[in-house]
């Protein structure tokens, strides 16, 4: 039987438990990319606290993607040494940390352009910036990437045929639409066989003519036989309110079920986990390996240390989405107490 402590390897990672902290939305960097103190305390405290392993905030891996502000990011050479002060942190707590490469619009020479829009050259522009922030992040010390294909940023989009409406190599069929994440695999692969490559991705676009759970189903196979290492399932709805222990947890299970049952790569799954007794019936349900979580870390960073000193109460995340709107996204029950 397995449960949430058991120690698991994720591909070549050995891991203290099943837990993952999901990359969770910071913004405390500046437009450069440049991290704050605060961002170096947040992991630290999250690696202390007891997580099996951590996949960092949204970084962006180009210096003109303005998607929004705060974006941390691995463009350029300048921000290695600061992300290695990250990474040293956390390996101090013998926890793995893989870097959330991520982008959020890919602008041309002259403005932000729509998947449709872009030339074959732009597209290989966009592996190419993922691949070298790929190798900067091996300089910095990270043991693997994900490849952020969730939640309407930029590949998100570009596997979505609600965005992705091309009609040559890289869209119509969904192994079309993935070919440029296929790409980016492969080479990231070809030059570190042995970086674990992860890949986040909405098991449903849950929007007319979007991403359906078939093609993921679909896209996540190929990335799999493509030397993909794990694959977490989110969906485009993230961040549900009002979740309760025991009564709504865990909404993108049926999915990741499902999926879990035709890879052979382990599945993570994020989204509504609260209580230790839910996360392990989860787990014993099929073959889905680790789970992740991102609010309950935001108000209890030390939950996983909680649980295994004996405290097995459910997280005490309320599901408010509050900390969307402070600074730092940090919970405003925590901040009302201090």
């Amino acid at each position: 039987m397995k449960t949430i402590f058991d120690k698991s390897a994720l591909g070549n990672l050995n891991l203290k438990n099943r837990l993952i902290r999901s990359a969770t939305w910071e913004a405390l960097a500046d437009q450069n990319g440049n991290m704050q103190d605060t961002l170096f305390s947040t992991y630290e405290k999250l690696a202390k606290g007891g997580v099996g392993a951590i996949i960092s905030g949204f970084t962006s891996v180009a210096d003109n993607d303005h998607y929004f502000g705060g974006m941390a990011r691995l463009a350029n050479d300048a921000l290695i040494e600061a992300h290695k002060r990250l990474t040293d942190s956390v390996h101090k707590y013998a926890c793995p940390i893989i870097a959330q490469l991520a982008l959020g619009e890919y602008n041309g020479a002259y403005r932000n352009m729509d998947v449709d829009d872009m030339t074959a050259e732009d597209i290989d522009s966009v592996k190419n910036v993922f691949v070298a922030a790929a190798d900067r992040a091996v300089m910095a010390g990270y043991d693997g990437i994900q490849l952020h294909a969730a939640h309407g940023f930029f590949l998100s989009r570009f596997i979505s045929p609600a965005y992705n409406r091309r009609t040559d190599a890289y869209g119509g069929s969904p192994a079309n639409r993935a070919t440029l994440v296929l790409e980016s695999l492969r080479e990231v692969k070809r030059r570190h066989p042995d970086l674990h490559v992860s890949m986040k991705i909405n098991c449903n676009d849950f929007m007319s003519g979007g991403l359906t759970e078939q093609e993921s189903l679909r896209i996540c196979k190929l990335c799999a036989g493509n030397g993909m290492d794990s694959i977490e399932v989110s969906g485009n709805g993230t961040s549900v309110s009002g979740i309760r222990a025991g009564k709504n947890e865990a909404y993108f299970q049926d999915f990741a079920l499902r999926l879990a049952a035709e890879l052979s790569i382990p599945v993570i799954l994020v989204g509504g986990h609260r209580s230790i007794e839910n996360m392990n019936r989860v787990l014993n349900a099929g073959n889905i390996e680790f789970l992740s979580l991102s609010r309950p870390l935001i108000r209890e960073p030390d939950l996983p240390n909680r649980w295994q000193s004996g405290d097995t109460s459910p997280a005490t995340c309320v599901s408010c989405n509050m900390c969307y709107r402070t600074p730092g996204h940090a919970c405003v029950f925590c901040a009302q107490n201090r």
